[in-house]
């Protein structure tokens, strides 16, 4: 006689365990939503220039090149436009620079320190001041006889003397006014003295930024 026996709950049936096996299955399985759309995703370049449409092909002749410039300038009347704004706007930017604003200067004139010692500049008047002008007199001397020429050079050796020795007075000058103005400033030493000898030297009305201070002023 056999002997029925009934099976362990503990160990599921062929069936349950192929239930178990399909579901693992389709846990661990992508789904289509996420699977790989087979190819690689496009760069910014290329969709960019998907968007803007097929570009056009380069010009065979210099006629084609010249209609096409045309074709994407303009016509005469929005050239001469934008380049009476662009005019505008760069005499706009130059008169802000002339009258100071820091904005529109240039990197070597930027700052409350750079200012200070435009300021101190303006404010005397300095032999090296005439360095243009004898620059130009020394030229036309050379027109002149050789005992002329021989005159003019031994007096622009000696103003030359007179002007270095200016400048190396006037830079210790202005160094010392902006360490007690601006005591935490790291702008100074030789930079800042030479680029107070160079605008000395340069004509009053040739001077940018423009002078805010006439000569006698106190700074």
């Amino acid at each position: 006689m056999k002997l029925l026996r009934r099976g362990n709950s503990d160990t599921p049936d062929n069936g349950d365990h192929e239930v178990v096996e399909s579901t693992a299955v389709e846990l661990t399985s992508p789904t289509s939503e996420t699977e790989g759309k087979g190819r690689p995703t496009p760069k910014r370049r290329e969709a960019e220039s998907k968007r803007r449409g097929p570009v056009a092909p380069a010009p065979l002749t210099a006629k084609e090149a010249r209609a096409r410039r045309k074709q994407t300038q303009g016509s005469k009347e929005e050239r001469k436009q934008a380049s009476a704004e662009r005019r505008a706007t760069a005499a706009d930017r130059r008169a802000r620079m002339l009258a100071g604003e820091d904005k529109y200067l240039l990197p070597r004139d930027k700052g409350p320190v750079r200012a200070y010692a435009r300021d101190l500049v303006d404010s005397r008047r300095h032999l090296v001041g005439l360095f243009m002008p004898l620059a130009l007199l020394l030229i036309m001397a050379m027109f002149l006889s050789p005992a002329i020429q021989s005159i003019v050079t031994l007096g622009m050796l000696v103003l030359m003397l007179f002007m270095l020795a200016e400048g190396y007075i006037m830079g210790r000058t202005i160094n010392r006014q902006v360490r007690e103005r601006f005591p935490d400033t790291m702008d100074g030493g030789l930079k800042l003295g030479w680029y107070a000898f160079v605008r000395a030297s340069q004509i009053r009305k040739m001077r940018a930024p423009q002078p805010r201070v006439s000569p006698g002023d106190a700074v």
